[in-house]
């Protein structure tokens, strides 16, 4: 990117783009109905103790920041839309824990360099369109020794499969946007944090699902919860014909996935050690 009037103007117009989508539907929905499961694992990869400064990125309603909280960690929660912030905070003051929310872009963060003994995503920094001026400030924010840890949905997967199946039926992403799956790669995650890092250590997992019963199912909680779903959807809707086989598309993929009521969607699990000489 550069730094015309132009492009910040535009790269502006991108982020509130994603802000409102994100505001759709009902996103903690899904963190804690359907994944609530992998906020707790990768607080755990990442050995999140008592004291520990931990910077959740892209946090949404605090599917990771409040496990990390609850494991004695002293966490800033940070996401690009604040309504996502606004129900984790009444979720934290529910289950007793306390916590910083704060509005923040994952590729400009407002944070110090070295502020974080854990700098962590719970597949959100995913999303952000620009890969490496996310992963640059994750790496920035985090101490030298402290601990990187990520959960992203591999293209391979099914949320990485739901997106191909989307894709199509979507408007063209700006220029310079790259695919959020692509952070499900283990040489592309290691190509973005490069020699910063040390002991990296990444693992296909998956989360197993069980409120779907039929594909129908899947399609309509998506449809109404999820705001990516809802943006493409909305993309669409003067065209009934798309309209239907992006449902029927949907339908399909669900149907392959689905085994007695269950699925497995994969993840990428990606740990490591921010370079340089650790604080005596």
């Amino acid at each position: 990117m550069t730094d015309s009037a132009d492009a910040r103007e535009a790269d502006r117009a991108l982020k509130a783009k994603h802000r409102t989508m994100w505001a759709l539907g009902d996103y903690p929905a899904v963190a804690t109905r359907v994944v609530s499961a992998l906020g707790p694992v990768l607080v755990e990869a990442c050995g999140v103790k008592p004291g520990d400064r931990v910077l959740d990125i892209a946090a949404g309603s605090g599917n990771a920041a409040i496990p990390a909280a609850l494991a004695g960690g002293d966490v800033v929660a940070s996401d690009l839309t604040p309504e996502l912030l606004d129900v984790g905070r009444r979720e934290a003051a529910a289950r007793g824990v306390e916590l910083r929310w704060q509005e923040a872009d994952a590729e400009a963060l407002p944070f110090a360099d070295g502020a974080f003994d854990t700098v962590m995503s719970c597949v959100g920094v995913m999303f952000a369109p620009h890969h490496q001026e996310s992963a640059d400030e994750l790496v920035r924010v985090c101490r030298p020794g402290g601990t990187i840890g990520l959960v992203n949905w591999t293209p391979e997967g099914f949320i990485g499969q739901m997106f191909a199946a989307m894709k199509g039926y979507a408007p063209p992403p700006p220029p310079g946007a790259q695919p959020p799956p692509l952070w499900g790669r283990e040489d592309h995650v290691r190509a973005l944090l490069g020699d910063r890092v040390t002991g990296v250590e990444a693992r296909r997992q998956a989360i197993r699902v069980d409120l779907f019963e039929r594909p129908e199912d899947f399609r309509e909680f998506f449809k109404a919860t999820y705001g990516p779903t809802i943006a493409v959807y909305r993309n669409i809707a003067d065209d009934p014909e798309k309209t239907a086989a992006l449902d029927r598309a949907l339908d399909e993929l669900a149907d392959g996935a689905l085994r007695d009521g269950t699925m497995e969607w994969e993840y990428l699990l990606v740990t490591a050690r921010r370079g340089g000489a650790a604080p005596a």
